[in-house]
């Protein structure tokens, strides 16, 4: 039976892509390395960040609808789109993006490992928990993968000023090609655009995209 268990294991952690695992560790300054440090940490459990419930129900109505070929279980559909929306927000990117990023790097397996040792749902390296975390962050953890992917690709797109096609070929460790970014964005596009996300509409409009700030929870999108 063990051994079994053992074989299920590595046909999950082998299935579907696994495109990250290029990145190079990098030595970060003391500030840079405090900031994403502080951006892991939060106690609010995750939840749908929209300014009026039929909204988010409508979103999450229509992720899950999406995401039912791959992920059949709808509780754990609607509980990974929840941590989606949250984490994604809560870094200032798109859910949507970060959904395409997730089909491309893993499948939506959370338990995918890349050939250099990139884990879970969205790849991420280990040697970041050593950098930015504690020893016992588990990348197979839903929402702590989410967070750290998030956080590191934030991270990217600041240092890159907001040209988020570099900052994907950073996230995969293939900057100045184009492969790996035309895959998020397209998968972005043809599977997971959603005009009606708040984010998306401040995107469009030029307004600040909303933020969810867990240093002030009193704030009705946080």
């Amino acid at each position: 039976m063990r051994r079994c268990g053992l074989l299920a294991l590595l046909c999950l952690t082998l299935a579907g892509p696994v495109w990250a695992g290029a990145q190079r560790e990098e030595d970060l300054a003391a500030n840079v390395a405090s900031t994403l440090r502080r951006a892991l940490v939060d106690p609010n459990p995750p939840r749908l960040v929209f300014d009026q419930p039929q909204e988010a129900q409508a979103w999450l109505d229509a992720m899950s609808a999406r995401l039912a070929s791959k992920v059949p279980d709808e509780f754990m559909r609607r509980r990974l789109l929840t941590a989606v929306h949250y984490e994604a927000t809560r870094a200032g990117l798109d859910p949507q993006m970060v959904l395409g990023l997730i089909q491309v790097e893993s499948g939506f397996n959370k338990y995918a490992i890349s050939p250099a040792g990139a884990r879970g749902l969205m790849q991420v390296m280990p040697f970041w928990v050593r950098q930015i975390g504690v020893a016992e962050h588990s990348l197979f953890d839903l929402t702590t993968n989410l967070r750290y992917g998030c956080t590191i690709l934030r991270h990217y797109l600041d240092r890159e000023r907001g040209d988020l096609f570099r900052a994907l070929g950073r996230y995969n460790g293939s900057l100045g090609k184009a492969d790996y970014p035309d895959l998020v964005l397209g998968a972005w596009r043809r599977h997971w655009a959603y005009q009606d996300d708040p984010l998306r509409r401040a995107q469009l409009s030029g307004s600040p995209a909303p933020r969810c700030d867990s240093a002030h929870p009193a704030r009705a999108s946080c």
